[in-house]
C-alpha cells in the first residue's frame, strides 16, 4: 500500500513530457554533465587525435600526419585575402565567393573523402572556423552553415544511398549550396509548435506530400540551390500510416518554391532570407526515404550539436581572441594622462574581464571539441557551450568597446571591434535563443537527461511500472542521502573549492528536483541552476586545460575563483528561495573579492607570454594588429614608432558633403 502511495505521489510531481521533449531526452550522450550531477568530475585524459590542425596549433612538423590530412593554411589565407569585403550579400561579389569556397573544399569539412569531401576532426573544423571568423565574421557564417546541420550531416546519418551518392559529392565541390528551413513566423524558439503542415496525397499511383511553407531567418536561403525543409506530415487517408515532423530535400526551381526575399541581419552582410510557397514533394525526397517520415525531430536533435556546441562557440572564440589581444596591445601603447592606459586600474579591470571570459571560452571549447572526436554526442553540454560562449563573447566585446572608446564607435580601418560587435547579437539569438537555452534547456533538460537516476525513474512512471519504479526510487533516495552527506562533509573538509562546489551543485540539484513539473514555470530557479552548472563546467575545463598545457597557474586560479564567486552569489539566491534552505545552511557562503587580483593578472600577462600565445592561436593577424605587434618591440622615441602610433590612434574620416542650406 505504501509503495503504491509513493508511486502515485511521485507520478503527480513529474512534468508532462511531450513527444518532442522525450525525443530530446533520448538524443545524444552524457559525459561530464552526468558527472556534475554525481558530484565528482573525472579529469579527461586528452589523447592525441588526428589532426588538431597542424598549422593552426603551431606544430611545425609532425611525421605521423601526412600533408593531405590537414586543410592547407595557404588556402584559408587566400580566401581571406581574395574576399576581404565584410559585406558579402547582397551587394558583394558573392557569386564568385561561393564558387571559390565550393571548389576549394570549404563546404566539405563533414563529408568523407569517398564522396569528395575533406572530412576532418571536430577540433580541426573548430580551429579553422575560428581562424576564418577572426578575419571576417561574415565569411565565418558562410563557412559554418554548410558544415553544421544542413543538409550534409543529415544525409550522412539518415540519407538513403541514392541521396548520399547524388548530393554529397555536389555539396563537397560547391555545385550545391545548402540551407535548411525550420523556423517561421509562428515557430521560433518553439520550433515544432506551429510548424508548417503537409498532407500525404496520391496522384497517378505515386505518393506525394502537399505542403505550404513559410520559413524565415534561414541563413544562405537567398543563394542556396539545395534546400532542406521541415514540416509536420498528416496522413488523413492512411496511405503510409506515418505522421509527424519530417525533413525533405528540394532543389532551387522546385515548382511553387519562392526564394525571392532576404533579411538584413544588422548589416552583417551574410545571406539570410525566406523560403515560401505551395509545394508538392515526392515521398522519395524525404531525407532517408519513406521510413524516416515522422522522425524529423529525432534527426534534428541528434545533429543539432554541431551548430550549438561547435560552430557558434568557434565564432565567439574568434571575436573574443581578437578583441582581447588587440585591446591588450592598444592599452599598452595608447597614452592618456601621460601614461599608457594599461597602467590605469580602471582599464586593468576591463582587460582582466576580457582575459577571464576569453580564457573560459577557449578552455571550454578545447574540452568540448574533444568529446565528439571520442564518439560522444554531447546534447546538454552543447547547450551550455552555446549559451555561455556567446554570452561571454558579448561581454568581451563590450569591455573592449569601453577601452577602445571613440575609436570603437567610428567606422574605419583601425576599428577592429565593429564587425564583431554587430555580429554578437546573432550568436545570442540563433540555434535556440539564449533566453530559452538558459531558462529551460540547460538545467531543465539536464536534470532529466544527465542526472544518473531521474530518467530511468521517469521511464518507469511513464510505463506504469511500479516494480521497476521502486528499484529506481531506492537508488535515487540512496544517491540523494549519500550526496547530502558528502556535501555537508565537504563544507568543512580540506578539498579544493571547485570540488566543494561540485558536491554542492549535485546535492542542491536533488532538492530542486523535488519541484517536479513546477520547475518548468519557475524559470528563475531553473536559470540560476543552469548558471551554477555552466560555471562548474567552465571551471573544470580550465583546470583540465591547464593540466594539459601548463600555461599559467595564476590565470587558472583567477578564472576558477571568479567562476566560483559568481556561483556563490547564485547559490545564496537559490537558498533564499528554497523551502529546504535550513537543511542546506552549510552551502551559504560569503563572497570575498580583492582589488589586487586584477592588478596581479595584468602583471602576469606582461611576465608570461604563454597566455597571449594561447589566446592568439587560431587567430588571423590583419594589418592593424600586425602594426601594433611591431610597435611592441620598437623604441618609443623613434620616428617610425611615433608615425605608427599616430596611425593606431587615427579613426575613420570620410569626406563630408556640403550642407545644402548654405547654398
Amino acid at each position: 500500500m505504501l509503495k503504491k502511495q509513493i508511486f502515485q505521489r511521485v507520478k503527480k510531481l513529474i512534468p508532462r513530457i511531450s513527444s518532442t521533449e522525450m525525443i530530446a531526452l533520448q538524443s545524444g550522450t552524457t559525459s561530464i554533465d552526468k558527472q556534475l550531477f554525481e558530484g565528482k568530475v573525472k579529469p579527461v585524459d586528452f589523447k592525441p587525435t588526428p589532426p588538431e590542425s597542424v598549422f593552426l596549433l603551431g606544430y611545425k612538423t609532425d611525421p605521423t600526419i601526412r600533408e593531405n590530412d590537414v586543410f592547407p593554411k595557404e588556402r584559408i589565407d587566400d580566401l581571406i585575402r581574395n574576399f576581404p569585403d565584410q559585406q558579402i550579400y547582397p551587394h558583394g561579389n558573392y557569386n564568385d565567393l561561393f564558387r571559390y569556397m565550393g571548389k576549394q573544399g570549404f563546404f566539405s569539412f563533414l563529408i568523407p573523402k569517398n564522396h569528395g569531401g575533406y572530412k576532418m576532426s571536430v577540433r580541426e573544423m573548430s580551429n579553422i572556423l575560428t581562424y576564418i571568423t577572426s578575419a571576417n565574421p561574415c565569411l565565418g557564417v558562410v563557412a559554418m552553415v554548410p558544415n553544421s546541420l544542413v543538409p550534409a550531416e543529415l544525409l550522412l546519418h539518415y540519407g538513403t544511398k541514392e541521396q548520399q551518392n547524388k548530393y554529397l559529392p555536389q555539396l563537397a565541390n560547391g555545385e550545391k549550396i545548402p540551407c535548411f528551413g525550420l523556423t517561421g513566423p509562428h515557430n521560433g524558439s518553439d520550433a515544432t509548435g506551429q510548424i508548417d503542415k503537409g498532407r500525404v496525397i496520391k496522384e497517378d499511383g505515386e505518393l506525394y506530400i502537399d505542403v505550404s511553407i513559410k520559413k524565415r531567418y534561414i541563413t544562405l536561403a537567398p543563394v542556396a540551390n539545395l534546400i532542406g525543409v521541415a514540416f509536420e506530415v498528416e496522413d488523413p487517408h492512411n496511405y503510409l500510416g506515418k505522421t509527424g515532423v519530417t525533413l525533405a530535400l528540394i532543389e532551387r526551381g522546385h515548382p511553387g518554391l519562392e526564394q525571392n526575399g532576404y533579411h538584413n541581419p544588422l548589416d552583417t552582410g551574410f545571406p539570410n532570407g525566406t523560403l515560401e510557397g505551395n509545394l508538392r514533394i515526392s515521398v522519395n525526397d524525404v531525407i532517408g526515404g519513406v521510413n524516416e517520415i515522422g522522425n524529423g525531430w529525432k534527426m534534428l536533435m541528434e545533429c543539432l550539436a554541431a551548430g550549438r556546441g561547435i560552430c557558434l562557440p568557434a565564432t565567439a572564440n574568434a571575436s573574443s581572441k581578437v578583441a582581447t589581444y588587440s585591446m591588450y596591445l592598444y592599452a599598452k601603447h595608447r597614452v592618456q594622462f601621460k601614461m599608457p592606459l594599461i597602467e590605469m586600474e580602471a582599464i586593468q579591470n576591463k582587460l582582466a574581464n576580457m582575459v577571464y571570459n576569453t580564457w573560459a571560452i577557449q578552455c571550454s571549447i578545447y574540452l568540448t571539441n574533444y568529446l565528439p572526436d571520442e564518439g560522444e554526442k554531447p546534447a546538454v553540454l552543447s547547450a551550455i557551450m552555446k549559451e555561455q560562449t556567446t554570452e561571454r563573447g558579448r561581454m568581451v566585446i563590450q569591455d573592449g568597446m569601453d577601452i577602445h572608446a571613440g575609436s570603437a564607435i567610428c567606422k574605419g580601418p583601425n576599428n577592429v571591434l565593429e564587425k564583431f560587435y554587430k555580429n554578437a547579437p546573432i550568436g545570442i539569438t540563433v540555434e535556440g535563443s539564449n533566453t530559452l537555452t538558459k531558462n529551460l534547456i540547460i538545467f531543465g533538460q539536464g536534470l532529466n537527461k544527465s542526472h544518473p537516476h531521474i530518467f530511468p525513474l521517469l521511464k518507469t512512471l511513464l510505463n506504469d511500472d511500479e516494480t521497476g519504479f521502486m528499484k529506481e526510487f531506492k537508488k535515487i533516495v540512496g544517491h540523494s542521502v549519500s550526496l547530502y552527506g558528502k556535501a555537508l562533509h565537504a563544507s568543512f573538509s580540506d578539498i579544493s573549492e571547485l570540488e566543494k562546489h561540485t558536491f554542492y551543485f549535485a546535492c542542491l540539484a536533488n532538492f530542486v528536483a523535488l519541484k517536479g513539473g513546477a520547475l518548468k514555470k519557475e524559470q528563475s530557479l531553473s536559470s540560476d541552476m543552469a548558471s551554477i552548472m555552466s560555471n562548474l563546467y567552465l571551471a573544470h575545463s580550465i583546470v583540465m586545460f591547464e593540466g594539459k598545457y601548463n600555461a599559467s597557474p595564476l590565470l587558472r586560479d583567477y578564472c576558477v575563483n571568479r567562476l566560483l564567486n559568481e556561483n556563490k552569489i547564485t547559490i545564496n539566491r537559490v537558498l533564499q528561495n528554497l523551502a529546504f534552505s535550513p537543511l542546506l545552511f552549510f552551502m551559504k557562503q560569503t563572497l570575498k573579492t580583492h582589488y589586487t587580483s586584477n592588478r596581479e593578472l595584468i602583471k602576469e600577462l606582461e611576465k608570461n607570454p604563454v597566455i597571449m600565445e594561447k589566446i592568439t592561436e587560431n587567430m588571423y593577424i590583419d594589418d592593424t594588429l600586425n602594426n601594433m605587434i611591431q610597435m611592441d618591440s620598437m623604441d618609443r622615441n623613434t620616428v617610425l614608432y611615433k608615425k605608427m602610433y599616430e596611425e593606431m590612434v587615427s579613426v575613420g574620416k570620410f569626406e563630408a558633403p556640403v550642407p545644402s542650406f548654405y547654398k
